[in-house]
């Protein structure tokens, strides 16, 4: 895989260098309320800026239609942060591939930015058929010389920007992407040990792979979130009306004999949060909830987070890891309420010694909307689901192109 300096020893001065950056950031309102992923590739445009290049920042951002413009999804608000964050004017193309795109490019001066408006606007990105996404990636390929993919959260996307375009440029890795990666090896081919995995979220279905390949990984597996219920409900246990897939449940059973056999630690809440009531995330108002045994959960209410016992718990299982992974929160936490399991969790990676990854999506998000310093921990992921491929063992499209 090309490095970006290696790219830049050969020189990008004059040549317009196309990055697949993953600039997909929250939005309410209009309003950016987590700039993490911006701040990410911030560095690999400043430097192509710096050595004069003239740079087209491209990338998706939620998942409109494909069907055209959708002003709800667009990186208007995503390229006024970058120019901020750069401490420079950057221009802003209405379209994708269109007459705004190809006028935008051609006004860039050496050393200037632009950003194209959303790439999902184009059905010709995320489609399925080759040739409709090829056909697309020839118009991307027009604006640009060189091709610089430093979109870490869409790498498991074999998508036009992902896949197909670096096929029809010149193209090097980004140094996201490049810290991503050798995040991930850390993860996989050069741990150490007691490695521990705390896996949340919604639902086990998400996790399977990733617990499947981890089970001869791991030294052990904390689990929380909604997911952590169907665990529960595997042990026979009443989860009332908390979240519960089950159709997994005969799998998750067979999981958990697995981790007995090959010497896993896999742990399970012991107490838990619940409620009548899913809490209100936008007004906030205060929460009616009580805390209860993991196996007493009342048939009519749900585990909103993991109870203080387990938080104690969980950190002491962390406390002596050398290599820690943490994807997934392990309760409501936009509510305050609910918070504490997830506050817990990110205290108990800060004060452990251990190498800390959090792997992207909402850790990622919960770490910066708690408060936490995000330089504390060893490193904040920008791709939840890339991580999560990148862990189970796949070929994720987008570094296969790279490498190419």
């Amino acid at each position: 895989m090309k490095t970006i300096d290696e790219l830049l020893a050969e020189g990008v001065k004059g040549k317009r260098v196309f990055v697949r950056a993953d600039l997909n950031v929250p939005l309410a309102e209009g309003t950016i309320t987590d700039d993490g992923r911006i701040r990410a590739v911030q560095p690999t445009i400043a430097k192509l800026a710096a050595a004069g290049a003239r740079v087209i920042v491209a990338s998706h951002l939620g998942r409109p239609k494909g069907t055209g413009v959708e002003p709800a999804f667009s990186l208007a608000p995503a390229a006024t942060r970058l120019g901020e964050l750069l401490g420079a004017d950057v221009a802003f193309a209405a379209d994708t591939v269109g007459a705004s795109a190809k006028e935008t490019v051609a006004a860039l001066a050496d050393g200037q930015v632009a950003v194209i408006e959303n790439l999902r606007f184009n059905a010709g990105e995320t489609s399925k058929d080759d040739a409709e996404r090829g056909a697309f990636a020839d118009q991307l390929a027009e604006l640009a010389d060189v091709y610089v993919g430093d979109g870490f959260g869409a790498v498991h996307r074999k998508h036009a920007s992902v896949f197909d375009l670096p096929a029809r440029l010149p193209h090097a890795a980004g140094y996201l992407i490049a810290t991503e990666v050798g995040v991930l090896k850390k993860l996989t081919a050069e741990v150490e040990r007691p490695y521990v995995v705390v896996l949340g979220g919604a639902k086990v279905s998400d996790k399977l792979a990733v617990i499947d390949e981890l089970l001869g990984k791991a030294d052990r597996i904390l689990i929380g979130g909604g997911m952590a219920y169907t665990f529960l409900y595997a042990k026979g246990y009443e989860v009332g009306i908390s979240l519960l897939q089950k159709d997994q449940v005969d799998v998750v059973k067979e999981y958990m004999r697995r981790a007995e056999d090959t010497g896993v630690e896999l742990v399970l809440p012991v107490d838990v949060l619940v409620s009548a009531d899913f809490p209100d995330l936008k007004g906030k108002t205060p929460a009616v909830f009580e805390t209860v045994d993991a196996d007493k959960i009342p048939a009519d209410k749900e585990g909103l987070d993991i109870g203080p016992r387990t938080r104690e718990l969980y950190a002491s299982k962390i406390a002596d890891a050398k290599t820690v992974f943490w994807n997934g929160p392990v309760g409501v936490f936009e509510h305050p309420d609910y918070a504490g399991g997830t506050t817990a969790i990110a205290r108990a990676l800060l004060d452990s010694s251990a190498f800390t990854v959090v792997g992207g999506g909402d850790s990622a998000a919960a770490v910066r909307i708690l408060g936490f310093d995000e330089n504390a921990f060893g490193h904040i992921s920008t791709g939840g689901g890339a991580s999560l491929e990148y862990l189970e063992g796949k070929t994720l499209p987008g570094l296969a192109a790279l490498e190419g």
